[in-house]
């Protein structure tokens, strides 16, 4: 009991500073969650203007406004920065800091110390990968993806960019970790596992692949860093290494975190549909154990990733079979989705607009993904651009839509304000239409045989290539807009009230903004996360 009342004097102490310090010494949860948005929308706002200078590049054939190796450069760090500074952490690091102990009754995580101690683990991570960019050997050229051997060749900055992610990856285990504990331990008097709302059990699956996962792509990157510094061997042919060892490795870890890029956002999804359809959601145990089989089977389908590279045939329908398994939990969810709102008395306000949208956009993505889990298509558009759509349809469209309809959803609850919702809703509509021009016309070019990563190509493909780019300026012009809107919402007094979506969940019994303790006292649970009876 001492030590929970010291963790309280200091959480109180840091609060009372002012200036900089009171937020990034400050063991609140809340502040994290705060201190890890702004992070991570600096970054993607870094990373989507290296993708719209990519575009520029590719409006036309021949060099447009930077030659090859610029190129290269950009779209690796590009996809450094996307993938491990935005898309890993995003939704876990900023709501689930934020809003998990909330929503179980909790007055913090379980190691408020140790959370704080990941965003700075962060921030180093982010410093090691932008500094990547510019150190003197020029930005590391490789992909995101780091593949030998070109990797342990490369006469770019590939070490500092390899350990940048390796650093990253003891943030996404320690946040991980410290959620586990949070939910198997803090929960409120009466909340048992079937009455615990769903985005924290999207967060448990989650913080499960953090743990078991991460620790395998950091041996992976060491090893590349290992290769490169004291030429051991690992991947290299000529001393007894193999490169295809690498892909085998990175991908045991890289596929099971495409879940953890997507499962938050389903539990994003879960909790926005209920409150704004006015129904308790549909199959709750199925949607709340389709989160833990996601997790589990996704470790088995790495191998999809390698059907070109000389894998045997009984390997590649086995993983074939098992990413078409894997795909079964997730239509178990947009099916429940759709369920609850079925006749439902649904307001479409911004937030379930967003959620809409991350509907469509992930049910392309997934479906596309079976046509490159398929065998017999996977080897006509491996390495094509249909392989980018694919990806941006389920990552941006996916966690990128989700990440947009939570901070619409909660931004009232985070900071007691309210935003212009007209503005609001014509930016969720250019950049609905912006994100399919971009990306759309990139599955067609890819099945007529576009490269993908290729910094040229023919005139038959100049047409998709001229749309895509269109797409991209309108899209990154409905992002700009959506942040200028909510970010004068934070500078000018429009009181949110303490619920004013009508939510049933517990954060929004709390008031706005949620106080240091979050709750007065600790609630008991007696009924169902989504019961709107009265």
């Amino acid at each position: 009991m001492e030590t929970q009342n010291n963790q309280l004097n200091y959480i109180e102490d840091t609060q009372g500073r002012w200036g900089i310090f009171a937020w990034i010494f400050s063991t609140d949860h809340k502040r994290i969650g705060i201190l890890y948005l702004i992070s991570i929308t600096t970054f993607f706002l870094l990373a989507a203007l290296m993708g719209g200078l990519m575009r520029l590049e590719l409006i036309a054939p021949g060099e447009t406004i930077m030659d090859a190796q610029t190129y290269n450069g950009l779209f690796t760090v590009h996809g450094i920065i996307m993938i491990f500074l935005v898309v890993i952490p995003g939704l876990g690091a900023v709501f689930g800091n934020f809003f998990l102990p909330i929503m179980i009754g909790a007055r913090d995580v379980a190691f408020p110390r140790l959370n704080l101690f990941s965003w700075w683990i962060y921030m180093a991570g982010a410093i090691l990968a932008v500094y990547s960019q510019f150190a003197g050997d020029g930005p590391p050229d490789t992909g995101w993806t780091f593949y030998a051997p070109y990797s342990t060749e490369s006469g770019t900055n590939v070490v500092a960019a390899v350990f940048a992610a390796f650093v990253l990856g003891f943030s996404s285990i320690l946040t991980g970790l410290n959620f586990i504990v949070t939910i198997h331990r803090m929960r409120a008097p009466g909340m048992t596992w079937f009455k615990m709302p769903l985005f924290p059990w999207s967060l448990y699956a989650t913080a499960w692949i953090q743990v078991l996962a991460t620790p395998i792509v950091g041996i992976t990157l060491m090893m590349i860093v290992a290769e490169r510094l004291f030429q051991i061997g690992f991947f290299d042919p000529a001393l007894g290494g193999d490169p295809i060892l690498y892909q085998h490795l990175f991908w045991i870890y890289s596929h099971p975190a495409v879940y953890i890029m997507i499962l938050p956002a389903m539990g994003v999804i879960t909790e926005i549909i209920p409150t704004f359809a006015k129904k308790s959601i549909f199959g709750y145990k199925a949607i709340a154990l389709s989160s833990v089989a996601i997790a589990a089977v996704g470790y088995f389908v790495w191998g999809h990733h390698m059907y070109t590279s000389g894998m045997s045939g009984t390997a590649r329908w086995f993983f074939s079979f098992l990413t078409f398994i894997v795909a079964i939990p997730s239509a178990i969810k947009v099916f429940n989705w759709v369920a609850t709102m079925y006749k439902g008395s649904i307001d479409a306000r911004t937030p379930f607009l967003y959620a809409a949208t991350f509907i469509f956009l992930f049910m392309i993505g997934g479906l596309t993904g079976l046509v490159l889990g398929s065998l017999a298509t996977d080897v006509h558009v491996h390495d094509t651009s249909f392989v980018v759509a694919h990806f941006h349809y389920i990552i941006f469209g996916g966690m990128g839509f989700a990440f947009f309809a939570a901070i619409h959803y909660w931004w009232p609850k985070m900071f007691g304000k309210m935003y212009n919702e007209r503005v609001a809703n014509i930016a969720w509509l250019i950049t609905f239409v912006g994100f399919n021009v971009l990306y759309f016309p990139l599955f067609v070019i890819g099945i007529q045989g576009m490269p993908r990563r290729y910094f040229d190509y023919l005139p038959e493909f100049h047409a998709g290539h001229l749309i895509s780019t269109i797409g991209a300026f309108i899209l990154l012009s409905g992002l700009f807009l959506m942040i200028i809107n909510i970010y004068r919402a934070k500078k000018h007094v429009t009181p949110a009230g303490d619920n004013p979506w009508g939510g049933v969940t517990l954060e929004w019994q709390v008031p706005s903004p949620p106080p240091t303790l979050n709750f007065d006292e600790i609630p008991t649970i007696t009924k169902s996360p989504y019961s709107f009876e009265k």
